[in-house]
C-alpha cells in the first residue's frame, strides 16, 4: 500500500460569498421604516501551510478535492451573514505549488509558510448598505461573488542538509540507519528504497538532516528507473555524498565508473554543480572491499574529493564521517547568503489607468477589468433596478464613453468578462444611464420624514389659493 506520495494534483475551491438581503424595516405604526437588509458573509479561503509534522502528500492523493465553506446570506434587521470558514491544508516543508502548465506559483520552505490557493468570494451588499441620499429605498441587493479555485499541482522537494546518492544497493539506507534514528527498509536487492528517507544526525554541537535518495542508474535524468521521480529531492540539499560500493558482485561495475555515471546524471539534471561533494567508500568490512578502497582512494583524492572509508554493518568509520559531514554542512550554511527581510513593493497605478480595457474581437466589443467583471458577477439580472444600478456604475467608470471612442455603434454586441463566462448584450448608447434616466429610482416619498403641521397647513392654503386663481381665470363673470 502506498505510504509516501511526493506529487499530487489538487482541486481546490474557495467558498462563495453570501448574497446581500433586500429588506424593509417594519414595525407597528411604521410599516416602511427604511431599508435594513444585511450584507452577505465572505467565503472561506483555501490556504496551504507548511507543517513540520507532515512529511508526505498522501492525504491529498486519496482526497484531491478540497473546498472551503460558503458565506451565509444577509438577513433583515441589518443582520450580516456569517463568514465562511477558511480551509487550512498542511503540507510538508519544501512543497512547490505549480499550475497545470508547470509554472511555479509558490515555493514553500520554512515552518509556518502560507500560500492562499483559493480566495473566498466577497459577500454581496444588502440594500441598507446601498442606500444613499439619492437612493433612499433600494429594492435590490448585490449577489455574493463566487470563490476562486482551480487545479494546482503539489510537488515535494525534500529539505535536508546532506543527500546520499549512488547506485541501488550501495548501502545508502544502511548508512542513514546507523548515522541517525531513521529506520528505512533494507534488503540485498536493487530498488529496496522506493521513497526518500530522512534522518537527524547530531555531531558535537552541530545538528543536521540527512536524506537517503532512491538509487540512481544510467539514464535516470531522462526517466529510467526511479531517478526522474526522486532527483528533485536532491535539489534543496547543501551537500552531496557519493556512496560507492567497494564490494559489488557485478563484474561490469567498479566504484570509479559508478561515480562518473552518477555525476553525469546529476549534470544532466542540472543545478547541482555548486554543491560540495564527499565520497564514502562503503562495505570495507569485506576483505575485497577494503583492498579496493585502498586502491582507488588516491585517484579520488587526486580528483579533489574528500574520501572516507566506512562500513554500516561493522560500524567502522562512522564517527569520523558524521563529524566530517557536520563540518562541511556548517561551511555550507555559513556560505549561504542571509535572507533579506520581506519587503513590500508598492506599484502605483498610472494616472491614466481607467481600470478596464476595451478590445474588438470578431465584431464584439469585449470589456475586461477587475471592477466591471466583479460588478457583473454581483448583479441580479432578474431585477430591473439592479440592472439599472449596474448601468450607473459602468457609466461613472467611463465604459460608455470609451465604447463610443472605440467606434461602437447602437446595436453592436458588447461582452463583459472572459469568453467562457461573459455577459453579452446589444449596446444602446444613452446620454444618461440608469438612475439619471429613471429620475428618482430608489426613492420612496413614504420614507420621507413627516413635515411639521404648520408647514403642511401652509401648503394646503397655498394649494387652495392656486385653485381659486385658476377658477377665477376661467370664470371671469
Amino acid at each position: 500500500m502506498t505510504t509516501f506520495v511526493d506529487r499530487v494534483e489538487l482541486h481546490v475551491a474557495a467558498g462563495n460569498g453570501g448574497h446581500g438581503c433586500a429588506s424593509v424595516h417594519r414595525e407597528k405604526f411604521k410599516p416602511l421604516g427604511g431599508p435594513d437588509g444585511g450584507n452577505g458573509g465572505r467565503g472561506g479561503d483555501v490556504t496551504l501551510v507548511v507543517d513540520q509534522s507532515v512529511t508526505t502528500l498522501l492525504d491529498y492523493h486519496h482526497s484531491p478535492h478540497r473546498k472551503a465553506t460558503n458565506g451565509q446570506p444577509g438577513a433583515g434587521d441589518n443582520r450580516s451573514g456569517k463568514d465562511g470558514q477558511d480551509l487550512i491544508l498542511p503540507v510538508p516543508d519544501g512543497t512547490v505549488v505549480l499550475d497545470k502548465d508547470g509554472n511555479v506559483l509558490a515555493d514553500m520552505v520554512g515552518h509556518g509558510t502560507t500560500y492562499v490557493a483559493g480566495e473566498g468570494g466577497r459577500g454581496g451588499l444588502g440594500n441598507a448598505a446601498l442606500a444613499s441620499a439619492r437612493r433612499k429605498a433600494p429594492g435590490f441587493a448585490l449577489l455574493g461573488e463566487p470563490g476562486k479555485g482551480g487545479d494546482i499541482v503539489l510537488e515535494l522537494k525534500t529539505v535536508a542538509d546532506v543527500a546520499l546518492v549512488g547506485y541501488p544497493s550501495a548501502g545508502k539506507s544502511s548508512l542513514i540507519s546507523v548515522l541517525s534514528a531513521a529506520k528505512p527498509k533494507i534488503a540485498d536487492y536493487p530498488f529496496t528504497t522506493l521513497v526518500p528517507n530522512l534522518g537527524v544526525v547530531t555531531a558535537g554541537s552541530t545538528v543536521y538532516t540527512i536524506a537517503d535518495v532512491p538509487g540512481l542508474i544510467p539514464g535516470a535524468s531522462q526517466g529510467r528507473g526511479l531517478g526522474l521521480e526522486f532527483l528533485r529531492h536532491v535539489e534543496r540539499c547543501s551537500v552531496l555524498v557519493h556512496v560507492l560500493d567497494t564490494a559489488t558482485l557485478e563484474s561490469d561495475r567498479d566504484p570509479l565508473t559508478d561515480l562518473d555515471v552518477i555525476e553525469e546524471e546529476l549534470a544532466q539534471y542540472g543545478g547541482l554543480g555548486d554543491r560540495p561533494r564527499v565520497v564514502v567508500l562503503n562495505k570495507i568490512d569485506i576483505p575485497d572491499g577494503k583492498e579496493l578502497a585502498e586502491m582507488i582512494r588516491p585517484d579520488l583524492e587526486a580528483r579533489g574529493y574528500s574520501v572516507y572509508e566506512a562500513s554500516a554493518v561493522a560500524h567502522i568509520g562512522l564517527k569520523e564521517l558524521s563529524f566530517a559531514l557536520a563540518e562541511v554542512v556548517s561551511k555550507a550554511r555559513a556560505a549561504k547568503p542571509k535572507e533579506e527581510s520581506t519587503r513590500v513593493v508598492i506599484r502605483p497605478k498610472a494616472v491614466d489607468d481607467a481600470g478596464f480595457t476595451i478590445t474588438e474581437e470578431d465584431g464584439v466589443y469585449r470589456v475586461r477589468g477587475e471592477k466591471p467583471e466583479r460588478w457583473v458577477r454581483q448583479t441580479d439580472f432578474s431585477n430591473d433596478e439592479a440592472v439599472g444600478y449596474l448601468a450607473d456604475r459602468l457609466s461613472r467608470l467611463g465604459v460608455e464613453d470609451k465604447l463610443m471612442k472605440a467606434g461602437a455603434r447602437a446595436g453592436d454586441a458588447v461582452a463583459i468578462g472572459a469568453e467562457d463566462n461573459a455577459v453579452v448584450f446589444d449596446w444602446e448608447p444613452t446620454v444618461m444611464a440608469g438612475a439619471e434616466m429613471l429620475g428618482r429610482r430608489g426613492e420612496d416619498h413614504r420614507l420621507d420624514a413627516p413635515r411639521p403641521a404648520a408647514t403642511r397647513r401652509k401648503d394646503r392654503e397655498a394649494q387652495r389659493d392656486d385653485s381659486q386663481r385658476e377658477y377665477d381665470e376661467f370664470n371671469p363673470f
